[in-house]
């Protein structure tokens, strides 16, 4: 029952009185953004005025912005390098931060091939926690109801591993689930889960998602909502259905959890949830056995109000299959995050995937924003930083960051688009990652990688007195999970010794061991990413591509060979001119240690 008090939002009325309170919170905060970014600039700059990087750049405690927008650059992570290094080999001096770093959360985003490592205090996760605490203040406004069931969310740990000086480096949704945060987090009726923190933590990927699933076909009644971090994690688990109803109908009918879970803590947990219950595994069985699998969502489970999640950026080419299982739910876009930084939320969270903006809360780190048009970089002249107050409807920006925990006017590589205010609080447009070609789940592919993967695979071909002519590639989201593509258009100089079916094959090996960690942690690991394909297309068929374009209008002085292609047209005449498909016959190298 909504609250109706002299705690009551603009946003609209809160369900409760706790959601009163957050609701309240996020009106100061958007009405006061300059005055509150000034004041957590000032907090980090006094917090942090004895460490080793800010004395370098003689800043002498001053805590102003003028001073400190004329002192310290703007950066990038391989110019942070030496010093997270330091702190990883263990060096625990205040370098960065005055409060120790607790341990180092892993980007998807890579550096030389592996993960960067971004460091963090303890601090943080009391403010992450916040951010995550008005979320469903703000979706109650929006559905009501979500305190009588549960949710279906399928939350997974990644690997960890330690630096030499000791300290975890590990995924920031891993080191969460962990936390006292998250593991020993009060009961809140509004945000109850299907899965038992015992799945959720359980490190072996196979046994956490049938655990969690056969969660929550038991109490497919009692889900309000079904979600992922990821659209593409939610589609695996979708495809995990497919493959693994029967062992799934077998165990809700006999009430024995089935013998591949050997996990102590799951096996002890689901002897307390599984009984047997023979009408529901008949369901199961009558829904997934049939052929078309189109609204199995709602179908499995029929009070679900929406899907919860990331369907921005990369994420946006799976909304088609999404909306095909689930019969066209609202898909619910909550928050915006990183590893470095916790930034902001939705404050509509039911709009349009394609009207997602996201309003950056001043209160988590100090935000700035390099204008992104080819205007705001001059060969002679630093490009000027604007701040969060003071960016312009309509404009695209980089957004650079100062966090409590010691980075300092870092760019994060995000691309944003300024769409409206809530109050004085601008919001954004999430653009793209800057400089990813290629993304199917977490894993970020840059052109330069690619390229240096073509080059690798294409060793194979010397013997054969082949080349590689030329190239382009796509990530192909049909499959489930989805994989890279890669068109190649091969000079054979020798018909008689062309290359075969199992050399080509190794090609596709080749090129996924030289693309980063994460891709190959997607491989390896998590099963979120497919075996890469290689498609040769017949000789002549980037001439005819290059013709298409200039009877678009591109200048033939200037055309490229695009190193990525989502355009359908362009897409349909590469397939129609592949010759022969080949896929990567094994997986590539990958362990959670980072190479030293």
């Amino acid at each position: 029952m909504a609250v109706d008090n002299a705690l009551s939002s603009p946003l609209g009325p809160p369900a409760c009185e706790k959601d009163a309170k957050a609701l309240q919170f996020i009106e100061e905060m958007t009405r006061n953004t300059d005055s509150v970014q000034e004041d957590v600039l000032a907090k980090i700059l006094t917090q942090n005025a004895e460490v080793e990087y800010l004395k370098r750049f003689d800043l002498d405690g001053a805590t102003d912005r003028e001073s400190f927008k004329s002192k310290i650059p703007m950066i990038r992570y391989e110019d942070l390098q030496p010093e997270i290094q330091r702190i990883a080999n263990g060096d625990r001096s205040s370098i960065l931060s005055t409060h120790p770093i607790s341990e180092f959360l892993t980007s998807s985003g890579t550096s030389a091939g592996e993960r960067k490592l971004m460091p963090t205090i303890k601090q943080e996760l009391d403010r992450r926690q916040l951010l995550y605490s008005l979320l469903m203040p703000v979706m109650n406004l929006y559905v009501p109801g979500l305190d009588k069931g549960k949710g279906l969310y399928f939350l997974f740990v990644k690997s960890e591993t330690r630096t030499p000086g000791g300290l975890f480096a590990r995924p920031v949704l891993t080191s969460y689930y962990k936390s006292d945060h998250f593991k020993t987090r009060p009961y809140d009726p509004y945000n109850v889960y299907t899965s038992p923190n015992e799945a959720i933590l359980c490190a072996d990927s196979f046994q956490s998602m049938y655990t969690q699933m056969l969660c929550g076909l038991l109490e497919r009644q009692q889900v309000l909502r079904v979600g992922a971090v990821f659209a593409s994690g939610l589609l695996r688990a979708i495809r995990f259905l497919q493959l693994h109803w029967r062992e799934l109908s077998d165990d809700i009918e006999s009430g024995m959890l089935n013998q591949e879970i050997t996990d102590p803590s799951v096996k002890d947990c689901m002897v307390k949830i599984l009984k047997p219950d023979p009408e529901l595994a008949e369901f199961v069985r009558m829904e997934c056995s049939k052929e078309n699998w189109e609204g199995i969502v709602t179908r499995i489970w029929p009070n679900t109000k929406y899907l919860d999640v990331i369907v921005t950026g990369a994420m946006a080419q799976y909304i088609p299959t999404l909306d095909y299982y689930s019969g066209g739910l609202p898909l619910a876009c909550t928050m915006y995050a990183s590893s470095e930084c916790y930034f902001g939320l939705n404050l509509n969270p039911m709009c349009k995937p394609s009207e997602v903006c996201y309003t950056i809360m001043p209160n988590m780190a100090y935000f700035e924003f390099l204008p992104h048009e080819p205007a705001g970089f001059t060969h002679d002249s630093t490009p000027k930083l604007v701040d969060l107050a003071d960016v312009e409807l309509g404009k695209e920006y980089e957004l650079v960051i100062t966090t409590f925990a010691g980075l300092y006017r870092y760019r994060v590589g995000d691309i944003l688009r300024v769409t409206g205010f809530h109050y004085s609080a601008p919001q954004f447009h999430f653009v793209r990652r800057k400089n990813v070609l290629l993304s199917i789940d977490s894993d970020k592919t840059d052109e330069a990688e690619l390229q240096k993967a073509v080059e690798n695979a294409s060793q194979l071909l010397r013997e054969f007195n082949t080349s590689v002519v030329e190239y382009t590639s796509y990530a192909d989201t049909k499959t489930i999970p989805g994989h890279y593509v890669i068109y190649w258009e091969l000079l054979v100089k020798d018909s008689a010794n062309s290359p075969r079916d199992k050399v080509l094959n190794q090609c596709c090996l080749a090129m996924e061991e030289c693309l980063n960690s994460v891709y190959r942690q997607g491989r390896v690991a998590d099963h979120s990413i497919g075996p890469l394909e290689i498609r040769v297309v017949k000789n002549g068929t980037f001439e005819e591509l290059m013709d298409y374009a200039i009877s678009r209008g591109a200048s033939i002085n200037q055309y490229k060979v695009p190193r990525c292609v989502n355009f359908n047209p362009i897409m349909e005449l590469l397939d129609s001119r592949v010759v022969s498909k080949h896929f990567s016959p094994a997986l590539p190298y990958w362990t959670p240690e980072r190479r030293r």
